[in-house]
């Protein structure tokens, strides 16, 4: 398989935006013919259009694009899908090469489409929650601070973080994620949503409780300053209302139907905090 092709199923499987670049126009000679491919992310390239100065340039405008997706997606100016853009290159001293004449590249930019879940836990109800948001077009993290609590099998297209302090992993969550909150411990779940409201873009916070915790949590997010609007973010109890039932199947099926009703009548438009963040960095920018 084609480093390119296989660095493509990777990315569909992990949900992660990425540039396919293709040669599909020449006049004069290259190192590679037409239809030669490379795939663009974030951090990584994989396979070759010829290298050389084209390649580094293809490479740093297809990562320019990349970085013009996210903040669109944030600002909500664009839909997620595939964008195209072709570029003609002359062949002259500026690209290396005195043969003249041209090369086109086609850049197709491909985003992350799917929502992404991230469940902190995986007690009871996580472990028959999971496999069922595993069945949904969403892209599922699974975090927990206990080693011998993650499955080692985990369910297909599902990502599984061993993470000691798991509100250490909420700053390498994607933006717009959905958290669903249900460790073992209180506690944990207090800072783990300070910590997805301090971060400030997130399409939905639950944490798995009752009425009655869901008022102390408000609380205690009111005494650390929070103001009504950003504390009336966090849903405890959660899940969809009308499903009822305390057994771990029954919770997490009203969780699961809560996951599809979000991605289902949702456009992933930027929260309030990712406003202000978006407004701020345009201030910083401008000044």
């Amino acid at each position: 398989m084609k480093a390119w092709l296989k660095a493509q199923w990777q990315c569909e499987q992990q949900n992660q935006g990425y540039v396919l670049v293709s040669i599909i126009a020449l006049q004069g000679s290259s190192p590679r013919g037409v239809g030669s491919k490379i795939l663009v992310t974030q951090k990584g390239q994989f396979d070759t259009i010829g290298g050389g100065h084209l390649e580094y340039k293809a490479v740093a405008h297809a990562r320019e694009m990349l970085a013009d997706m996210l903040t669109n997606r944030l600002a909500n100016k664009a839909a997620t899908g595939v964008s195209t853009q072709l570029i003609d290159y002359p062949l002259g001293a500026s690209l290396g090469q005195c043969c003249g004449g041209k090369v086109s590249l086609m850049y197709e930019v491909f985003s992350a489409s799917k929502m992404p879940v991230v469940v902190f836990g995986a007690g009871h109800v996580g472990r028959a929650l999971v496999p069922l948001l595993a069945q949904l077009p969403v892209q599922v993290s699974w975090v927990d601070s206990r080693y011998d609590m993650l499955p080692k099998k985990m369910p297909e297209g599902v990502k599984g973080v061993h993470e000691e302090h798991p509100q250490d992993h909420v700053a390498d969550c994607m933006p717009n994620s959905c958290y669903l909150i249900m460790t073992h411990h209180h506690g944990v779940d207090l800072a783990l949503t300070q910590a997805i409201i301090d971060r400030g873009d997130s399409c939905y916070i639950g944490v798995i409780g009752s009425v009655t915790k869901g008022r102390k949590f408000a609380q205690r997010l009111a005494i650390k300053g929070y103001d009504q609007t950003t504390i009336e973010h966090l849903h405890c109890p959660m899940g969809k209302a009308g499903i009822s039932g305390k057994h771990p199947m029954e919770v997490a099926i009203a969780i699961a139907a809560q996951v599809m009703e979000l991605y289902q009548t949702t456009s992933a438009a930027p929260t309030s905090a990712q406003h202000a963040a978006i407004q701020n960095k345009e201030a910083l920018h401008h000044d």
